[in-house]
């Protein structure tokens, strides 16, 4: 039985859909494999558990030796289990192969692995985590459904953050795939503005398992209603054609740019601005973001500019090792001012608004997300309070790591009002 075939087997077993796949490696290292034939009896009642067992391929029977009704009969397939108790019990039920039988068996001094510090990393504390990571944590509540969170450090609007529906539903729906399959593509909807005070219930649908690819649906709810829904496809990593055709832009090293932080002491501290802007900048509280962000170009809410704009963007912190999690980080991390550029031609005079409808990502290639990533937005058009979007994000070699495209709609709050002229 190949090693590789285990770790996938592992991440298609309900139970352990909230461990994460560092976990799934090391229960692979020490499973046993069992095999009995039909009629044998895999477990019988009284007798002492020596571990988690896990139906690899063939069937079985579970009875109730004190309950001989037909009625009550139970069977285990693939992917069911059974032993997870506290070690030390005993079996309560006879479990006897009715097919040829093989299963992997988790010995009781290895359920330390069955309790992760978190989904994404089986040993480091929480308190270590970045802040994006703590916000994609997700607490898995039953078989493909997970509950998410609108941490209080977290950056606050008058609604959840488009991006946080996006990593947390993405989330779930990494967490019901084997490890060796990842994201390659995601569409979702914005349905329902959420409440940042209410916690989020994620649904995934487990729609296909094939071999090479896995396809997931996920609603996610609040109040009783569905206010996002998205849709993800999973493949196994594979060798074939590769080209391609778009190049980087030219632009600043992210190391030789001002952060966010730079910017607004910047805009505190710069005389040529009014002296009434400088002091509305300095009494808004600045609140990190969970992604450190690096503008190549300037960018303003008030001013009319064209309808494209380049910026560098990471995670703030080291992230675990996870590659579905960094995959994560970057679906967060594209709504981040991705609707906002179809406004940049009509600024002027303006206060205006963009709130995204729809959002689509193609992951074309391995990335990190903790490392810097240069993202490439262009608004071709904007028509009947739509506007539309199209992204790029490269990695610091130049090569095309993500594709992007996003609905919005954009909509003038309201003028700007104009300074009161002397009367003199």
């Amino acid at each position: 039985m190949e090693h590789e075939n285990v770790i996938e087997f592992l991440g298609q077993v309900p139970l352990l859909q909230r461990l994460p796949s560092s976990s799934h490696r090391k229960i692979a290292d020490v499973v046993e494999v069992k095999h009995y034939e039909s009629g044998e009896y895999v477990a019988r009642d009284g007798e002492p558990v020596s571990g988690l067992c896990f139906i690899w391929d063939g069937k079985a029977e579970v009875s109730d030796p004190s309950n001989a009704d037909d009625g009550n009969r139970l069977f285990l397939k693939k992917y069911d289990y059974f032993g997870h108790g506290s070690t030390g019990s005993t079996h309560q039920v006879n479990v006897v192969a009715l097919s040829t039988l093989r299963c992997l068996i988790l010995p009781n001094k290895y359920r330390c692995l069955l309790q992760p510090k978190s989904i994404w990393n089986a040993d480091e504390t929480p308190e270590n985590f970045s802040l994006v990571e703590h916000i994609l944590h997700l607490e898995p509540l039953d078989v493909n459904i997970f509950r998410g969170f609108t941490p209080p450090d977290a950056p606050a609007f008058r609604q959840i953050f488009g991006g946080q529906f996006i990593g947390q539903a993405l989330a779930a729906a990494s967490k019901t795939v084997d490890c060796f399959k990842l994201l390659h593509s995601l569409h979702a909807t914005f349905i329902l503005r959420g409440d940042n005070n209410v916690p989020i219930i994620y649904q995934v649908d487990r729609v296909r398992d094939g071999n090479n690819f896995a396809t997931r649906t996920v609603e996610a709810k609040q109040h009783g209603s569905v206010i996002f829904t998205l849709i993800a496809s999973f493949q196994k990593e594979q060798l074939g054609f590769e080209h391609q055709t778009t190049s980087v832009p030219l632009v600043p090293s992210p190391e030789t740019l001002l952060s966010m932080e730079e910017l607004q002491e910047r805009h505190m501290t710069d005389p040529r601005l009014p002296m009434e802007y400088r002091i509305r900048v300095a009494s808004k509280k600045f609140v990190p973001w969970p992604i450190e962000i690096r503008f190549c170009e300037k960018y303003s809410t008030r001013e009319e500019s064209k309808p494209s704009f380049n910026y560098w963007f990471r995670a703030r912190g080291k992230l675990s090792d996870d590659p579905a999690l960094h995959r994560c980080v970057v679906a967060y991390a594209s709504d981040l001012i991705f609707a906002g550029v179809s406004l940049n031609p009509h600024r002027k005079g303006i206060i205006a608004s963009a709130l995204s409808l729809d959002h689509s990502m193609w992951f074309h290639r391995p990335l990190k997300a903790d490392d810097w990533l240069l993202y490439v937005v262009e608004s071709p058009t904007a028509y009947g309070g739509r506007g539309f979007v199209t992204g790029r994000i490269y990695n610091r070699k130049g090569e095309l790591v993500v594709s992007l495209t996003q609905e919005c709609r954009i909509r003038k709050v309201k003028d700007l009002q104009e300074p009161p002229k002397s009367k003199l």
